[in-house]
C-alpha cells in the first residue's frame, strides 16, 4: 500500500506515535472510497446503548442485525466501522478484515437520571480490541459534566494502553452537564473547547457536534467580539474548531446527529467540507434510511467530500 502525499502529510502530525499507531491510523485513512485523500467517512452504530434499540433501529428493521451494518460500511466504501464491543463480536469472523474497525470502549444510556453529572461506563476494552482485529478505540468525554475529571482520567488510561499496543484513539467529544445550558452543548466557543481538551488528551481523532453561532462563556464572548473571530457562517465556524485542533495537527470528524432530511445534511456537509473537516461520521442518518437510499447518500457525502 502506497501512501499519498495528504496521509504522508497526516502522519508526519503525530510525531510522538509508534509505527503500530501510525499503520492502524493509514488503515483508516487508505480505506474506501475517500482512501489516500486525507478525508474520512465513518460508520458509527453506537446509538442502542444511548437511545434503546426502538429508537435506534425501528424505522429500519434491517437495522436490529449488526450484519446489516457491516455489510452498509463496507458497500458504501466508507473509511471505518464504529461499534461497541457486542455488536463488532456479532460480526467479527463474518467480516474479519474488510473494514477497519474502532470498538468504542465505553457508553451512557437514556434510563440514567443523571443531568448535572453525566457519565459513561467502560463496556470495551484494548485488548478486547485487539482480540476483534480493530485499528482504534473510541472514548467519550462530557466536558462540563461533573464527572468530566474522571473520565479524562479514565481515557489517559485508555489512550496510553491502546497507543502502547499499536492501536489509535478516537474522543467523542460532547459537552454537557454541569453549568453548560442546552443552547451551549453545540455553542462555538464550547465546541471548540471541547476539541482541544481532546487534543490535549491524546486524540488522534476528534468527533464533535457541528457548532451553532451562540456563545455560552461571557469571557469567550469578549474575545470573539474583539478579535473578530468570524462565526456567522458554519463554514466559517468549523474553521474556529480545526484551529482549535492544535491548528489542523488532529483530525477532526463532525456527527451527523439526529435524522434530518437528505438535502438539510448534504448542505451541512458541504458547509463542514469548506470549513476545513477531516470528515463527517454518520450514523441514524445513513442506516435508518433504506439500504439503497442509504449507500446513495453515502455516495453523495463522499463525493462532497472529493470536492465534487
Amino acid at each position: 500500500m502506497k501512501f499519498t502525499r495528504n496521509i504522508k502529510k497526516i502522519l508526519s502530525y503525530y510525531e510522538s506515535d509508534n509505527p503500530g499507531v501510525k499503520a492502524n491510523l493509514a488503515r483508516i485513512l487508505m480505506n474506501g472510497k475517500l482512501g489516500g485523500t486525507g478525508k474520512l467517512v465513518i460508520l458509527p452504530v453506537d446509538q442502542g446503548f444511548e437511545h434503546g434499540p426502538a429508537r435506534s433501529f425501528a424505522k429500519n428493521v434491517h437495522a436490529y442485525d449488526p450484519h446489516y451494518h457491516f455489510k452498509l460500511a463496507i458497500d458504501a466504501g466508507l473509511s471505518a466501522f464504529a461499534a461497541p464491543l457486542g455488536m463488532l463480536e456479532a460480526g467479527a469472523d463474518t467480516f474479519t478484515g474488510q473494514i477497519p474497525l474502532i470498538m468504542k470502549v465505553n457508553s451512557s444510556n437514556s434510563l440514567s437520571k443523571e443531568k448535572v453529572a453525566p457519565s459513561q461506563a467502560l463496556t470495551g476494552s484494548v485488548s478486547e480490541a485487539i482480540r476483534l482485529g480493530c485499528s482504534a478505540v473510541g472514548f467519550t468525554i462530557y466536558p462540563g459534566s461533573d464527572m468530566a475529571l474522571d473520565m479524562i482520567s479514565d481515557i489517559q488510561e485508555i489512550a496510553r494502553e491502546a497507543k502502547n499496543a499499536g492501536l489509535a484513539v478516537v474522543v467523542w467529544s460532547y459537552p454537557r452537564g454541569g453549568e453548560i445550558s442546552k443552547e451551549g452543548e453545540t455553542a462555538i466557543d464550547i465546541v471548540s473547547y471541547a476539541a482541544h481538551m481532546a487534543a490535549l488528551v491524546g486524540a488522534h481523532i476528534i468527533k464533535v457536534k457541528p457548532p451553532t453561532s451562540y456563545i455560552e462563556q461571557d469571557e469567550a464572548k469578549k474575545v470573539y467580539e474583539t478579535e473578530n473571530i468570524p462565526i456567522n457562517s458554519l463554514n466559517d465556524r468549523i474553521k474556529q474548531v480545526v484551529k482549535s485542533c492544535f491548528n489542523g495537527r488532529r483530525l477532526v470528524v463532525f456527527s451527523g446527529g439526529s435524522s434530518k432530511d437528505k438535502d438539510s445534511l448534504l448542505n451541512e456537509i458541504r458547509q463542514l467540507y469548506l470549513g476545513g473537516a477531516s470528515g463527517s461520521i454518520i450514523g441514524r442518518n445513513s442506516f435508518q434510511r433504506p439500504y439503497k437510499e442509504a449507500l446513495e447518500l453515502l455516495n453523495q457525502i463522499i463525493d462532497i467530500y472529493k470536492g465534487k
